[in-house]
């Protein structure tokens, strides 16, 4: 059965793609830790982090890296922290979360409330600083 990020992935459900290539796909979170928390997925389905091919461990931090600097370009934030948890959703993922503060990550506390019209339009504009 295919995970949640690979129907995103698919565009069975709908998703705010900030960047996608052919071995990756990174979109908003759409419950966020901080406004422009999102996600970097390989396309292949994997669900351990660890358990990622060599050659999708090497590719998947430039290709974030990308996706971090747009973030930054838009999100006032001191950093964009990084963090793999892997419990979520069976399928490997990055998460890249503005932060001011090591407190900002706080994987237990409730997730800022965006609407469906704000995510679109922060997707868009992270789009248009991705170099």
């Amino acid at each position: 059965m295919a995970t949640l990020f690979t129907k995103l992935i698919k565009g069975e459900l709908p998703a705010h793609v900030l960047l996608e290539d052919d071995q990756y796909f990174s979109f908003l979170d759409i419950h966020p830790m901080a406004r422009g928390h999102a996600l970097v997925v390989p396309k292949r389905e994997e669900d351990y982090f660890f358990d990622l091919r060599e050659d999708e461990l090497s590719g998947m931090l430039p290709f974030a890296k990308k996706v971090a600097a747009g973030i930054e370009q838009v999100v006032d934030c001191k950093r964009v922290g990084l963090a793999v948890l892997g419990l979520e959703v069976p399928h490997a993922h990055l998460h890249l979360i503005p932060i001011n503060k090591i407190s900002d990550i706080q994987f237990g506390k409730e997730s800022i409330k965006m609407t469906e019209d704000e995510l679109s339009e922060l997707a868009s504009e992270i789009r248009a600083n991705i170099s």
